[in-house]
This record gives structure tokens, C-alpha cells and sequence, in this order.
């Protein structure tokens, strides 16, 4: 893979990031409760160090992103994506963050299936191993919200 198509793959990863920023800045925007703002303020924060981490993966070159494989809950996929509301509960915003993380590592795993240049599909493998540890932290999370009857 030549340098120009790294540093676009790296470009639309970032802006993902930034992406996933706004929508989670607007939804802080939206919802009422006080907690739930701050949750989704940190979920900005997040997606901001993961724009940092891509920024600096994209200055080194090809050949230096390596993300640790998370274990994969697979909670997502057994819950509804709820629309972002003023009076949404805590395991409905951590539900749509999940989902988010979900659509992210899914679309980066299409990508690397839909590429014939072996480089491509490995760093595309890799934004998706990314994203699938946030899925992982997110779904850590719901479990323990949304599920409070296993305590």
C-alpha cells in the first residue's frame, strides 16, 4: 500500500473519530439528566483520545498500528438502538453508544473483507479491532447497567 492511500484510510478513520464526537457532544446537548451529560461528555472525551491515537498512528506510517483484540460480548447485537431523547434512561444511552461502536467495527470489518490489497485489509482488520475494544468497554458498561438484576 502506498503512502497517499495510508494516510486516506487514516484520514477517514480520524474523522470518524471526529464523527462519533459530535454525535455524542449532541446528545449531551439533548438529554436532561445530569449524569447522563456527563457520560456522554466522556464518551466526547473518548472518541477525542481515539482521534489522537489514529493522529499519531497516521504521522509514523503504515506498519505501526497494532491494537490489543478485546473480547467481543456480542451485546450489541442483541439489543434495539434507541433514539437519543431528553429523558432517555442511563442503559438507553449506554444502548446507543454500544450500537455506535457495533456499526463502527462492523463497517471496518466490511472494508477489510472488500479489499484485495493484503496491506489495506490488515490496517482496516485493525481499525476494527480498535473499535471493537470500545464496543467492549461500552458493553462492559450496559451489562452493568442495563442488566442490575445479576447483582
Amino acid at each position: 500500500m502506498d503512502a497517499s492511500t495510508y494516510d486516506r484510510i487514516m484520514q477517514q478513520a480520524i474523522q470518524s473519530e471526529i464523527d462519533a464526537q459530535k454525535f455524542y457532544a449532541d446528545v449531551a446537548a439533548k438529554v436532561e439528566d445530569a449524569t447522563l451529560k456527563e457520560m456522554f461528555t466522556s464518551f466526547v472525551d473518548e472518541e477525542r483520545r481515539h482521534e489522537k491515537i489514529l493522529e499519531g498512528f497516521r504521522t509514523k506510517g503504515a506498519g505501526h498500528l497494532h491494537f490489543k483484540d478485546a473480547p467481543d460480548f456480542k451485546v450489541a447485537e442483541t439489543i434495539e438502538s434507541p433514539s437519543p431523547s431528553v429523558d432517555m434512561k442511563p442503559a438507553d444511552a449506554l444502548a446507543l453508544a454500544v450500537k455506535n461502536e457495533e456499526a463502527a467495527m462492523k463497517h471496518y470489518s466490511e472494508l477489510a473483507a472488500a479489499c484485495s490489497d493484503p496491506e489495506q485489509a490488515a490496517l482496516f482488520e485493525e481499525l476494527a479491532t480498535m473499535e471493537r475494544d470500545h464496543k467492549h468497554k461500552m458493553e462492559t458498561a450496559f451489562m452493568d447497567v442495563g442488566y442490575p438484576e445479576v447483582w
